[in-house]
């Protein structure tokens, strides 16, 4: 801990030295006055009605990262004052003097932006206990990317509510915005649906490393509570419900919906013949679209052919195929999409899907493709030429499943490659191998995730998330130009000891002994 603080003085004096505020994600526009702003319990803030949540946040925050009780007071004597200003269009000011600080947003999520920014340069600027010394910087700031996210699979490994706060408090502290959670496949079913219990009470058993251990569930209230969390942090929670694929848990609890499988992957789909499948996961769907306000729903559509060989020899699919004149089972499951999304979009919802699903003809108004496979640029091409807003999260760099270094032994490579911190920070949509010939606001932003095949206790899923949570908040938000890899991790040197505040397990990049790999041993 000692040598962390050594570490954290000197990377904090070299930052200042370069007149770049210590922050992650780092700022688009930012510069340095005279003068200090004294941060201490003396200090009040005001602000307006529409913002007291926001100011609410910070003070609760604030205390708890760095022990500064920041008061409210009406009156003109404060000294942090929060606004809108809506001219700033998807930007927020922090302003600095020795006198004032400033906060102002275009909305309460961007004023929430910058409070996090001063929270991060409060802990930055800690010179005793209870007091910061904050420079004089002027700061104006927006995101490079409207979509920041992040994915987290539960089914493979079940986190708690618990662990998920702490991931969405470093999302918000990293300014990411959107929660994939990934809460059904083969291995379990992780959200209570009240008209079909036996999916969590049955689906819910077993996790990829276990198949016997005892079923693991979100609860309806505890889905709320997350959300509610979430929301509280300016993330938007989107929920992932797969199909017609990875049904394994399900068909475990509800084997009369079950479409068959292969050898290697037994119960794998959901049956695409059955009228009755379609009106089941509809009721499904219809349960889960009210806990998510956030008005979209991931239906996966991805890796069917894994486990659909008994489609071909199925009477039901086979009257199917000859019905709708579906000519292969690609068709086949593409229909089961279409199906699946008209009902999503009947509830108001938006349509998610992972990128087979580029030429499933779905609504491109009502729709978004996830492009993952970073070996298939043309499926990325294709999206976007027909129209498809689309989230970038390739498996390298953005499978954080993959091991960071050729000398971690436990985890997933990609023809021998890794997925290191470096490679998840420079990533740039600059040098994708596709065409410039498409809108490029098609583009919503990019997302890492954390697939859990790998993980069997919360320090594996710390270690294979910090810090590569930090360089992707800094590919996503910061101007391409402005980014580099060695101030970077002059900046990320200042984080390492605040991890370790919170019982975080990160992976250190100077120091890979620090924290020796969690590997799986049964």
């Amino acid at each position: 801990m000692l040598l962390l603080l050594l570490v954290t003085i000197l990377s904090t004096s070299l930052v200042e030295a370069q007149q770049e505020p210590p922050l992650i994600p780092l700022p688009a526009d930012f510069s340095l006055n005279v003068g200090n702003f004294l941060l201490d319990r003396e200090v009040a803030i005001r602000f307006p009605n529409e913002l007291a949540s926001e100011a609410a946040y910070f003070r609760q925050e604030l205390f708890r990262k760095t022990g500064i009780p920041v008061i409210t007071r009406s009156g003109t004597d404060s000294r942090i004052e929060l606004g809108l200003d809506p001219e700033l269009t998807d930007a927020y000011r922090l302003s600095i003097t020795p006198g004032l600080i400033q906060v102002i947003g275009a909305d309460p999520d961007q004023v929430h932006h910058g409070l996090v920014s001063l929270i991060q340069l409060a802990e930055s600027y800690m010179s005793d206990k209870q007091v910061a010394v904050i420079p004089s910087w002027q700061i104006e700031d927006r995101a490079g990317y409207g979509w920041r996210g992040l994915m987290l699979d539960e089914s493979r490994y079940f986190f708690g509510v618990e662990k998920v706060k702490q991931i969405l408090d470093y999302m918000s502290y990293y300014k990411l915005n959107r929660l994939h959670w990934h809460l059904t496949d083969s291995p379990g079913w992780r959200i209570e649906i009240k008209k079909y219990p036996k999916l969590a009470l049955v689906g819910g058993i077993g996790d990829h490393h276990d198949p016997n251990k005892p079923s693991a569930f979100y609860t309806q209230e505890e889905i709320k509570e997350i959300v509610r969390y979430a929301a509280e942090r300016k993330i938007t929670v989107i929920p992932e419900i797969d199909m017609p694929g990875h049904a394994t848990a399900a068909n475990r609890a509800y084997p009369e919906f079950s479409g068959g499988g292969s050898a290697a992957y037994p119960e794998f789909t959901f049956h695409p013949g059955k009228e009755a499948t379609y009106a089941y996961l509809t009721e499904v769907l219809q349960e889960v679209n009210t806990l998510f306000p956030s008005a979209m729903i991931h239906l996966g559509g991805d890796e069917v052919s894994f486990g659909n060989e008994k489609w071909a020899s199925d009477p039901d699919v086979k009257r199917l195929m000859q019905q709708e004149g579906l000519k292969d089972l690609k068709a086949v499951e593409d229909y089961f999409i279409q199906r699946m999304a008209d009902s999503v979009i009947h509830m108001g919802s938006k349509v998610l899907a992972w990128d087979e699903m580029a030429d499933a003809t779905l609504s491109k108004y009502e729709s978004i493709i996830f492009w993952w496979r970073h070996d298939r640029p043309e499926q990325l091409e294709l999206a976007l030429k027909n129209g498809y807003a689309t989230v970038v999260c390739p498996r390298i760099p953005y499978y954080f499943d993959f091991v960071q270094e050729d000398f971690h032994q436990f985890g997933r490579k990609w023809a021998g490659v890794t997925a290191p911190l470096q490679a998840a920070y420079e990533f740039s949509l600059d040098d994708l191998p596709i065409s410039s010939d498409f809108d490029k606001d098609l583009i919503l932003g990019l997302q890492a995730n954390l697939w859990t095949e790998t993980v069997h206790n919360s320090q594996r899923i710390d270690f294979l998330l910090f810090p590569r949570i930090a360089a992707l908040a800094e590919a996503a938000w910061t101007p391409a130009g402005a980014k580099k890899y060695a101030d970077f991790m002059l900046r990320l040197d200042g984080h390492l000891p605040r991890y370790e505040r919170d019982g975080i397990y990160f992976y250190h990049p100077r120091q890979p002994e620090y924290h020796p790999e969690p590997v799986y041993r049964p």
